[in-house]
């Protein structure tokens, strides 16, 4: 299957967030590179204009980065939490690690919301296949680059 065509599962604050941002490369940060390349080529020569290539450069990013995120919501499904029987796009899960004597909350969410730092997890990382479709009480292994993880599924709450 085409790439361009693969379905997105998002949740609703990441679709929002992915429409804030296309927003703001369309309407600020183009002006802000525009601005940048006219500038840039009234000081002449562009062969070592450095400040030139760089504004085309980010030009190109913006550009790039714009077509990426219309791609993503045209082919976006928005996740949507039915029950907390089991873990699905969107589950807010509390886990409990054998191992470190933890209890450890993630929110499960698309690929391009993860952020570990956030404890955001997607549902394609290692952690988060195992985790869908589980349901309070179940074991979850996992296999990760540093060995088998184990964990227990304490709790499912609707990731508002």
């Amino acid at each position: 299957m085409d790439v361009s065509q693969e379905e997105i599962i998002l949740t609703p604050e990441g679709y929002a967030k992915l429409e804030q941002e296309l927003e703001e490369l369309k309407t600020v940060k183009r002006k802000e590179v525009a601005e940048r390349i006219k500038v840039a080529l009234s000081y002449g020569d562009l062969k070592e204009n450095f400040e030139y290539h760089s504004a085309k450069n980010d030009q190109a990013f913006v550009e790039t980065r714009i077509l990426t995120i219309e791609k993503m919501l045209k082919n976006a499904r928005i996740a949507e939490k039915s029950d907390n029987s089991t873990v699905q796009v969107g589950s807010v899960v509390v886990l409990y690690d054998e191992e470190f004597d933890e209890k450890l909350e993630y929110k499960i969410v698309g690929p391009s919301e993860a952020d570990v730092a956030q404890q955001k997890i997607s549902y394609e990382s290692p952690v988060g296949k195992a985790l869908i479709g589980k349901s309070v009480g179940d074991m979850v292994r996992v296999e990760a680059p540093m060995g088998i993880l184990t964990y227990k599924l304490l709790e499912i709450k609707t990731g508002d």
